[in-house]
């Protein structure tokens, strides 16, 4: 079973603005190549960071009003989440790595 949950309108401000931990967000669409090149990191990420942060999807066809709110203009975007607030967003493909090392200081 996957670790990553699918976010959507109805209940994006309960599981990303009012977690109690961080929550990543990876803003995608299926027709976008390097959406599905950076899926199996946010896969693995969202293992490697279990208990500690939330992983979630957000597919921009489908919610096209939470893209808009979060001025998402390019697609694969990740942005964490912290006490509701925006703490960082990376555009395009990121490795583990460069994920990982956000998401890190976003932790603290």
């Amino acid at each position: 079973m996957s670790a990553v949950q699918q976010f959507g309108v109805n209940d994006f401000d309960a599981e990303v603005l009012k977690s109690d931990i961080p929550v990543l967000v990876d803003f995608w669409a299926a027709w976008c190549g390097p959406c599905r090149m950076v899926g199996p990191v946010v896969e693995e990420i969202a293992q490697d960071f279990a208990g500690r942060l939330k992983v979630g999807k957000v597919n921009v066809d489908e919610n096209r009003t939470l893209a808009a709110k979060y001025g998402i203009m390019s697609i694969p975007t990740l942005i964490i989440f912290k006490n509701g607030q925006e703490e960082e967003r990376l555009i395009g493909y990121q490795s583990k790595g460069e994920l990982a090392a956000a998401i890190e200081k976003v932790l603290g």
